[in-house]
């Protein structure tokens, strides 16, 4: 059975922005060293990977909720429907054998922290995660020095520049 990458990032990127070319690459270099992909399954960085994906020979997974009442994007291969925004979360990290946050808002930030805190507090396994862009090299940063001084583990959350180290990392971790 495949691992299954879950991605995470914001639904605004438009085909023709930086995030958005960084999702696709994402997703079709996953794909090409024989990843699935999951993401919350609309626009922006969540299609761009799914279209990567797919391009790639790979699944694309979509977890849904249906509070913005739009379709999934056209690239999904396999739709998952949660009825709360909770639930979806919930069933993003359950799928994921390892996560990439690309750059995003408070909703992916949630998303980080929910994942952060599950394996800080032994609430499930440890698994990689990979974070892009400078937004995540601040706040991970900021973090870990707060994690130091509680005598809590500083490893959990790695920042990458580029997305071959993301993938590079995410294969020498599964």
């Amino acid at each position: 059975m495949k691992k299954i990458i879950t991605i995470f990032g914001s639904s605004k990127p438009a085909e023709n922005e930086e995030q958005y070319r960084t999702a696709y690459n994402i997703g079709k270099q996953l794909a090409l060293r024989g990843f699935d992909i999951c993401t919350g399954g609309f626009n922006g960085v969540m299609e761009a990977a799914s279209k990567g994906a797919v391009e790639g020979g790979a699944e694309a997974i979509g977890v849904t909720v249906n509070l913005w009442g739009g379709p999934t994007n056209k690239y999904i291969t396999k739709e998952i429907k949660c009825d709360t925004l909770l639930e979806r979360i919930q069933k993003l990290i359950e799928l994921g054998n390892g996560f990439i946050v690309l750059q995003g808002g408070t909703g992916t930030l949630l998303e980080l922290a929910v994942i952060w805190e599950y394996i800080n507090k032994g609430l499930m396994q440890t698994k990689p995660i990979a974070c892009h862009s400078s937004i995540w090299r601040n706040i991970v940063s900021e973090m870990n020095e707060q994690m130091k001084l509680e005598g809590r583990n500083i490893d959990l959350v790695k920042t990458f520049d580029t997305t071959e180290q993301i993938v590079d990392y995410l294969q020498d971790n599964l």
